[in-house]
């Protein structure tokens, strides 16, 4: 009688063992309440190679003209995937130099520079110029995005149409990350002065998202979400292996088997 219990007590402790579920749950240092400062608040900034859509309205329907570039008509694939808000628009492409070649203004620096203060700064320009006496200067993001890759629902390249955009933005766009991914390790990779740098991510801590420098992200970042310890079994030939769960469950039945040839 002894040892049955015995085996019972160990076939119990290797389903309970192989059964663990994996940490899901996000920011959990944070508490009810409680505030945390994010570090570092950016703002999307051009880079040269960047598409920036520049809108000038004005009372004057000639002006109004001279300073857009035309519409352009074509045939593409509207679906939600793909689709974004500038289709059909014509943009400007910044060159190596920082710069576009706006109309009547020519070359106009605008690297290092924000939605806002691109749309300031060629007002101004337009005013200043006595072009235009009125203009409302609309600037929008073309071609920025982010990608993101590993256990989400949705990976792929996500696109920047605001002037921040968060780490749980993105992910939140990808679908959210899988029960496989590993919210203590999230990788997100960027171009820093010609070099790749990596940062990693705890997302189940608050204060360590908050403080990252990656909490916002930039045009061109990567995010990678790590397979956990499941999932990483689950990619071996048919996950069985010494720590995968169909093992110990074949051992508990071989154990089970064992103990019942013992009783009789």
């Amino acid at each position: 009688m002894k040892r049955r219990n015995v085996i019972h007590l160990l076939v119990v402790t290797l389903l309970l063992h192989s059964c663990a579920v994996p940490k899901i749950a996000y920011l959990q240092d944070m508490q009810q309440g409680e505030t945390e400062q994010v570090l570092n608040d950016m703002d999307i900034r051009i880079r040269p190679e960047d598409k920036i859509s520049i809108l000038v309205n004005s009372k004057d329907l000639l002006l109004m003209g001279l300073f857009n570039l035309p519409i352009v008509s074509r045939q593409i694939n509207t679906s939600s995937a793909n689709y974004t808000p500038n289709q059909g628009v014509s943009g400007y492409t910044v060159n190596k130099k920082g710069d576009i070649d706006f109309p009547v203004l020519g070359a106009v620096h605008v690297a290092g520079l924000t939605r806002e203060e691109i749309a300031a700064h060629i007002k101004d320009k337009l005013i200043t110029g006595n072009l235009v006496k009125d203009p409302v200067v609309t600037v929008e993001f073309m071609n920025l995005t982010v990608s993101v890759l590993g256990e989400v629902i949705r990976p792929g390249r996500i696109n920047i149409d605001k002037d921040k955009l968060t780490l749980l933005d993105a992910l939140s766009m990808a679908g959210d990350l899988t029960v496989y991914g590993k919210r203590d390790n999230v990788l997100v990779q960027r171009e820093e002065n010609g070099k790749k740098v990596h940062y990693k991510v705890d997302l189940n801590s608050g204060k360590d998202l908050y403080a990252s420098p990656v909490y916002h992200l930039q045009q061109n970042d990567v995010v990678y979400v790590e397979p956990n310890a499941v999932r990483a079994r689950q990619s071996t030939v048919n996950g069985n292996n010494v720590r995968s769960t169909s093992f110990w469950i074949s051992l508990a039945s071989l154990l089970t088997t064992i103990t019942v040839l013992i009783i009789k």
